[in-house]
């Protein structure tokens, strides 16, 4: 679980490295040659991610001669729905009733993307996007008067396409206004000292639940569809 923990930030690590030691070699030409230096955009956008969202990201573009792709880190918060307080607590804990049920959930997601522009109905600045995902999921589910407070939590890795409209405002600004959809495959769940796995791996499972019962009731990302629009800030 630990190593699952520490999966985003092996995801960040990775972007940065993909797309610092570039943008420093290709800025450094450009000192040399007077060609154009390698172009960085830091952006946030909100909107529907499964939930309400936001995200920040940083793009960079022209980092390598004659590659047609920019590349974007983004990190984002969501909060979500996070299932059936009830079945979640039959599942996870035991089949007791009393106490008034309260829930939430938020997932903490990374994404690395590479966009390729294109032009269609005359609009310039228009890209497809796609990319791998990671997302940490967490449902908190708490029972008032009945002495409950357990989470259930998620870690999974993903796909995701869409996409992406610039338009300028002012100077080196843009609004973005991005649509796209993730998938994220099957992944245990885990709550309270219980945890049900797809491969049929359980862990101190209540009565006969298995992982189809787990994943029925718990709302962790499958299909994600996002609708997102902000600010893009040429640096």
């Amino acid at each position: 679980m630990q190593q699952k923990d520490y999966a985003m930030k092996r995801l960040l690590i990775f972007g940065l490295l993909l797309l610092v030691p570039p943008a420093a070699i290709r800025a450094q030409e450009a000192t040399l040659t007077n060609e154009l230096a390698t172009q960085f955009h830091a952006g946030a956008v909100i909107g529907y991610n499964n939930g309400g969202s936001v995200q920040a990201n940083l793009t960079v573009a022209d980092f390598a001669a004659g590659f047609p792709l920019q590349a974007r880190l983004g990190v984002g918060y969501t909060r979500v729905e996070p299932g059936s307080a009830a079945e979640a607590r039959a599942i996870f804990i035991n089949d007791a009733t009393n106490g008034t049920p309260e829930k939430q959930g938020h997932v903490w997601d990374g994404r690395l993307d590479f966009l390729y522009p294109f032009g269609l109905f005359n609009l310039e600045r228009l890209f497809l996007l796609a990319g791998p995902r990671y997302a940490q999921f967490t449902g908190n589910f708490k029972y008032v008067g009945g002495n409950e407070d357990f989470d259930v939590r998620s870690n999974s890795w993903g796909l995701g396409f869409g996409l992406e409209g610039h338009f300028p405002v002012r100077g080196r600004t843009s609004l973005v206004i991005t649509t796209g959809y993730d998938y994220y495959p099957s992944a245990t769940l885990s709550g309270h000292d219980t945890s049900y796995s797809p491969d049929g791996d359980d862990v101190n499972p209540r009565r006969t639940f298995t992982y189809a019962d787990a994943d029925k009731a718990i709302d962790q990302p499958t299909h994600v569809v996002r609708v997102m629009f902000g600010l893009s800030f040429g640096l």
